[in-house]
């Protein structure tokens, strides 16, 4: 027999997650320290990326850039074990294949959010190049699209879900206290400030003037990741955008 003393949950509720790290403001952590030991962090992987990247274009096989998401995924645990701390209690990980429950409801926040900003979307970039570039529709799409989707999702959007959004937002919410609800989830400045990482990051490793710009999803990301406490919902949603732009562009003729 369970508990008499125990709430009981309605049939088909979400169970609660315990409590974890970033959760609620650490009162042993200090902003300035948790920036530098971020920063540093930053500037250490993406270097180390930039220099992978570079060597890749060197003519050596393709395979040298699997380096890429094993450097995101596995620098802030590394640095967990250098601190002295569970990289679990950050929540750094997806569920099982198995879990059928966890990535629906994943699959449920990531489908919900890309059905809501697809149309807007795809008009506003519609107008952005036939307007102002000149570009025309019709073009195609890109081949092995399976290829894409793997690419896109367990490439680049787990790993850096994993890294910004996993470590960086739950290590600043440490220090910084989620103290705006956004439909009906809290967020503060570690959201803000994991985005920025996010946005310059890119730019690190490859200097684009648009960069910047990636903030903006970002931040939608990281609504995701305190809405479910994990990055795959994030992750889902970022490779959504990542796979729909780059149809877009394809079929604009700009790939």
């Amino acid at each position: 027999m369970g508990d008499p003393g125990s709430p009981r949950l309605p049939a088909g509720a979400p169970v609660p997650r315990p409590v974890e790290r970033g959760d609620r403001v650490d009162p042993d952590a200090r902003p300035r320290p948790v920036l530098l030991e971020l920063l540093g962090l930053w500037l250490v992987t993406l270097l180390l990326i930039r220099g992978v990247v570079a060597v890749s274009d060197l003519g050596l096989p393709d395979w040298v850039l699997a380096a890429v998401p094993l450097l995101f995924i596995y620098a802030p645990v590394l640095l967990c074990r250098l601190r002295g701390v569970d990289s679990w209690s950050y929540r750094l990980s997806i569920p099982a294949f198995r879990d059928l429950r966890a990535w629906k409801e994943a699959l449920v926040l990531a489908g919900g959010l890309s059905l809501l900003v697809a149309m807007p979307f795809v008009v506003g970039y519609h107008v952005y190049q036939t307007r102002l570039f000149g570009a025309a529709p019709g073009h195609g799409l890109p081949q092995d699209l399976l290829v894409l989707v793997a690419y896109q999702l367990f490439f680049v959007a787990i790993p850096e879900e994993f890294f910004y959004r996993g470590y960086f937002q739950t290590r600043l919410n440490e220090v910084f206290p989620r103290r705006w609800l956004i439909f009906g989830v809290p967020m503060g400045w570690g959201a803000v400030i994991a985005g920025l990482f996010f946005a310059f990051g890119h730019s690190v490793v490859s200097l684009q003037w648009w960069h910047f710009a990636t903030f903006f999803p970002g931040m939608a990301f990281a609504w995701l990741r305190e809405r479910s406490g994990g990055v795959v919902a994030g992750a889902l949603f970022h490779a959504a955008c990542n796979i729909g732009v780059t149809l877009l562009d394809s079929y604009y003729g700009l790939r």
